[in-house]
């Protein structure tokens, strides 16, 4: 993957503008804060972008890819607030579940999930080098 900085721009910081990429796709529908039993273990913002990161991972997993090939990832959060205010967390579980930055990152303030107790879904798209 190449990560794609206009020239004279400064570097984002916990993202990338864009990202080149070539091989097989793998899609990962947004994935919520519950577990695999579809349930949630905490009400606390950083705890369910926590655990929705690692259902991510799991569904990168069973298509075979590694958080390393996510080129794109779209966060859905309902308190932009509370997500601010949880980034010292989220960084840290974003780092230790994913680890690297390089990824075009998109995030934005929904009125509402699906789940009622979700308060952050995220959507990624992988590319596997052929």
């Amino acid at each position: 993957m190449q990560t794609l900085l206009p020239e004279g721009w400064r570097r984002p910081k916990g993202y990338a503008n864009g990202v080149a990429a070539q091989g097989r796709h793998v899609f990962v529908a947004g994935m919520i804060g519950w577990d695999a039993q579809e349930r949630f273990q905490t009400d606390d913002f950083a705890g369910q972008a926590r655990q929705a990161l690692a259902n991510v991972v799991a569904v990168l997993k069973a298509g075979g890819a590694e958080p390393r090939h996510i080129a794109r990832m779209t966060w859905y959060v309902t308190d932009k607030r509370e997500y601010l205010a949880a980034l010292p967390a989220i960084g840290q579980a974003f780092r230790e579940l994913i680890g690297h930055y390089d990824i075009a990152m998109t995030a934005v303030q929904v009125a509402a999930l699906i789940e009622d107790r979700a308060k952050v879904e995220i959507e990624v798209s992988a590319v596997v080098p052929a």
